[in-house]
């Protein structure tokens, strides 16, 4: 019997070139199988959702009878209260103002931008350490502990924690893939255990930055007063949670599908060991191209909303496929050809609205670093295996393991 277009996307047969089904999806910009979530496809359909005030980010709004078989997949706040990603306007509003204060314009501007040469020396450190330039495995030598590092600096955590650090991020982000195989009681527990011993190690560092702060934005975000009062405690922990999670996963996989984009496009490849300021625009076209995050769940209509003819009723769960989005052919020339020269790349791989990306301009910068310095240092880099084998999670798309050799690493 043939799948529908909904296990397709979430089967993990699939999971290394989606992108036939989102070329399907297309057909029916709207989609919708009996007691499932809408699914939107199409650019502009996407970006008008993203931007409407009749969708919701709150779960509490989501009627009992929708079903979604993405709701519990991507949770990955345990016992928390629900971070900003997760609340609606004006809680969402206050937190988020909150906490861009000690991150970015207008009252922090210079706060990614002095990370710099902080990233340089992270990601240096790392190609450093590869070891054997014949068996690599970018993934776990590069791509996951690199942006966890980052996080870490970011809040302020300790050095001699960071390793700590890194063993709850693994833990908690192999919770948000699918393991069909895997015993779920004892995922569950591994899971609670990881993100309780993270939030009591927060909760501490909390509390020793607001007696005695430094120069980081979780001793900011600790001390911080003003027109939207103080975060609570709980709001603390969810918000550095987000940051620890959302920063953390997003970037492992712009930076790994951006190396295999890379080695698949050998002649971009070149011209980036050439010339490091082409990662901007390599960037923006992998960000469209091989977004990170392939799909938007967890979004709900506060009213009855018409799409493309189609009736999505008040309480009904969405699912925005920005991937598909980005390759939308009424949208972008020739959307299946991997192109940094491209003069228009408004693409939606970070998101678009009032819950567009927090993170953007340091995931930016970060996998800028990561792709020109790999490009720089490894010599003659090629694919062992593609492709690759891929995470389980439809959400959160990227190789788990990216099996490359060289013939050596450059100073």
């Amino acid at each position: 019997m043939t799948q529908s277009l909904l296990h397709q996307i979430l089967d993990y047969a699939n999971r290394a070139d989606p992108y036939p089904i989102y070329e399907e999806l297309r057909k029916t910009p709207v989609h919708h199988e009996e007691d499932g979530p809408y699914v939107v496809s199409t650019y502009y359909e996407i970006r008008s959702l993203l931007h409407d005030p009749r969708i919701s980010s709150d779960a509490r709004n989501v009627a009992s009878t929708s079903r979604d078989p993405l709701a519990e997949s991507t949770e990955g706040e345990g016992a928390l209260p629900p971070s900003f990603l997760r609340l609606d306007p004006p809680e969402h509003d206050r937190l988020r103002r909150m906490t861009n204060r000690p991150f970015g314009p207008p009252h922090s501007p210079h706060r990614v931008d002095s990370m710099r040469g902080e990233l340089h020396g992270i990601v240096s450190g790392l190609i450093d350490g590869i070891g054997d330039p014949g068996r690599i495995d970018l993934v776990d030598q590069f791509s996951y502990p690199f942006p966890v590092t980052v996080i870490c600096r970011l809040l302020g955590v300790p050095r001699e924690d960071e390793a700590r650090f890194h063993t709850w991020a693994d833990t908690i982000a192999a919770s948000l893939d699918p393991d069909p195989d895997g015993d779920p009681t004892e995922r569950g527990r591994t899971s609670h255990d990881a993100r309780m011993q993270l939030g009591m190690y927060l909760a501490g560092l909390i509390e020793e930055r607001r007696k005695k702060p430094g120069n980081d934005m979780l001793s900011e975000l600790a001390t911080a007063t003003g027109e939207d009062g103080s975060m609570t405690t709980m709001e603390l922990l969810s918000t550095a949670a987000l940051l620890l999670i959302a920063g953390h996963e997003t970037t492992v996989n712009l930076v790994t599908n951006g190396m295999l984009t890379l080695l698949r496009n050998p002649g971009v490849l070149e011209r980036l060991r050439a010339d490091p300021r082409l990662a901007v625009p390599i960037v923006e076209e992998l960000l469209r191209f091989e977004p990170p995050v392939q799909l938007v769940p967890h979004r709900t209509a506060l009213a009855d909303i018409e799409v493309r003819g189609v009736t999505i009723p008040k309480g009904a769960s969405l699912w925005l496929v920005l991937a598909s989005g980005n390759r939308d052919p009424q949208r972008f020339e020739d959307p299946d050809r991997f192109d940094p020269d491209r003069g228009d790349i408004q693409h939606l791989g970070l998101g678009s609205g009032i819950h567009s990306c927090f993170g953007a301009p340091l995931a930016r910068l970060e996998a800028q670093f990561a792709l020109s310095e790999l490009a720089r240092r490894l010599e003659n880099p090629r694919l062992v295996e593609d492709p690759p084998p891929y995470r389980q999670n439809a959400v959160l798309r990227g190789p788990r393991h990216l099996p490359i050799s060289c013939d050596g690493i450059r100073p």
